[in-house]
Order: C-alpha cells, then sequence, then structure tokens
C-alpha cells in the first residue's frame, strides 16, 4: 500500500512540470507541441498581472519582471523565499486552485502546468481569462518557455537566457556511465525524454537507459529489474530521495547493491527531486548544475 502510494504520488509530481510551451489566449483549449509554441493568436497588449500556478513559471516571471506578478501557488520552494512574501497565494500544498482568489486579482494572463493545472485552466477560459499552460521536459523547452513568457509581459528574456548558460559552463570533461533512480519498487530510470534525461544529456553524460523504452506509468522513464540494473553497473549512481525519503536506504537492501562499480568506488549521491526531476525552480536547477558539476568531476 505505501509504495504504491509513493508512486502514486511521484506520477502526480512528475506529470506538473514536462515538454514544451504553448499558449491560448482566448477561450480554446491549448495544442501541445514537443518544443514549439503554439500557433495560436498571442495577447494583443502585455500582460500586467499575472498569476503563476507553476513554482517555475512564477520564478521565470518574476526575474523577468516582478512587478507583473500578483499570485502564486504555495510551493514549498518559496515558503522561505522574502521574495514572494508579499504576493498572494492562490493555493497550497496539493490542494486545488482558488479559483475565486484567483479572478479577485483581476489577471489578464493565468499560467497553469500540463497534467495539474487543466481544470482550473479550463475553467478560467470559460471566464474570458487568458490562459497559458506549460510543460517543460528539456532543456530547450525551458529556454523557449522563458522567451515566450518575456513576449507575454513585454520583458527581455536575454538575461535570464544567459544566466541558464551560465550554469553549464563549467560542464566537467569526463562522461562516467550513469544511472538516475527515483523509486524502488518499481526501479524507476529517466531516459531522455524526461528533464532529468535531457540535463544529464547537456552535461554529456553517459545515460545507461537513455535509449531505453519500457511500459512505465510516466512518460520519459524505464522500469528496470535487479538484474538489469546490475548489468548496466554504473560507474556513477544517483538516487532521488524526496518522492520517497527511505529510497537510499530500501536499495541498499536489494542484492545488486553492494555488487555495483558505483557502489564499491563511493560514487553514490543524493540529489534533491527539485531540479533533477521536476525543474522546479531556477534555483533549483542551479543548485542541481553545480551539483552534477561536482559529482561527475570526481574521479
Amino acid at each position: 500500500m505505501y509504495h504504491r502510494w509513493i508512486l502514486s504520488a511521484l506520477a502526480l509530481l512528475l506529470s506538473m512540470f514536462l515538454a514544451a510551451c504553448n499558449t491560448a489566449t482566448i477561450q480554446q483549449p491549448l495544442t501541445k507541441l514537443p518544443t514549439n509554441i503554439s500557433s495560436q493568436e498571442s495577447p494583443k497588449q502585455s500582460a500586467k498581472r499575472v498569476v503563476a500556478l507553476s513554482s517555475l513559471s512564477a520564478d521565470i516571471i518574476y526575474q523577468l519582471d516582478k512587478t507583473k506578478l500578483v499570485g502564486i501557488t504555495g510551493s514549498k520552494l518559496f515558503k522561505d523565499d522574502s521574495r514572494f512574501t508579499n504576493i498572494a497565494r492562490v493555493s497550497e500544498g496539493q490542494s486545488s486552485p482558488n479559483l475565486e482568489k484567483i479572478i479577485s486579482l483581476q489577471p489578464d494572463l493565468v499560467i497553469g502546468a500540463e497534467g495539474f493545472s487543466n481544470q482550473p485552466i479550463q475553467k478560467l477560459q470559460g471566464l474570458g481569462i487568458p490562459t497559458l499552460l506549460t510543460q517543460v521536459n528539456s532543456w530547450e523547452s525551458l529556454e523557449k518557455l522563458t522567451q515566450k513568457l518575456a513576449e507575454l509581459i513585454n520583458a527581455d528574456p536575454q538575461p535570464l537566457l544567459n544566466s541558464y548558460k551560465s550554469f553549464l559552463a563549467n560542464k566537467p570533461t569526463h562522461s562516467p556511465s550513469t544511472l538516475v533512480l527515483v523509486s524502488r519498487q518499481p526501479i524507476l530510470a529517466p531516459n531522455k525524454n524526461s528533464w532529468a534525461g535531457d540535463l544529464l544529456t547537456k552535461f554529456q553524460v553517459k545515460n545507461l537507459v537513455a535509449e531505453l523504452q519500457g511500459k512505465s506509468p510516466i512518460g520519459g522513464y524505464v522500469t528496470l529489474s535487479a538484474e538489469k540494473v546490475l548489468s548496466a553497473n554504473p560507474d556513477v549512481l544517483i538516487v532521488v530521495n524526496n518522492a520517497d525519503p527511505q529510497l537510499l536506504d530500501s536499495l541498499k537492501k536489494e542484492s545488486f547493491w553492494q555488487k555495483l562499480q558505483a557502489t564499491k568506488n563511493n560514487r553514490v549521491y543524493t540529489f534533491d527531486y527539485y531540479g533533477l526531476v521536476n525543474p522546479g525552480s531556477i534555483d533549483a536547477i542551479k543548485k542541481t548544475c553545480q551539483q552534477l558539476t561536482q559529482a561527475l568531476s570526481t574521479q
């Protein structure tokens, strides 16, 4: 029962931030494209009052032009962030956004996350409020989302795009074979079609499951058997602990654990869920890039 809950929770969290950005400015359903902007009409005037229903979009809008952000979700990423202290919260935790509160803020753009905000976004569309659904599962889609949001609020995206490039400036030249594990039952690992997998590609990491496809319930992730993990035998093993705080300890109980090259050479690293699995925020992405640089540079 516990492990089914973990998998369900992980599936929900992973579905919040995946692959491209699109825009719909009237009350029409959004058309998803992998990394391109939807061809639907953009607002004739730049948005001046934006409500962001995802932490990443809120952070991007704030850094592009903080005066345009009037409402955000109650993400734990912003709990102790003084920048967002005086910005209205329209939801808390995993609760649904409060539509009445959103409407009271008189937004001229509401940004949601595909797979998580669809229902409230559709309701807001029905009220004539311009909306945008976003998905980010690649570095390119992060850049395109930033460019699109800058366009919608009439801001300059280049400083933020330059900061993204700086996150990749110190990529290690050595490329150890690497495996990222996000759960134990089943054992899930990101292939190249996920944010984590694409980030590994940006770091020129040899992701041992990059090309694998499987029947995982979560897009961009493959299910591995204990035998496959042992057969892959990575030089570096990255364990994501947030969805299951006991993941590392539980993996250590697997029969393959002590046989892995990464374990023998003490190259097992624990990463935060935000930044690696879920982009989360710009700071989370930056910290993950720094950690990847350090972990992959260690011989």
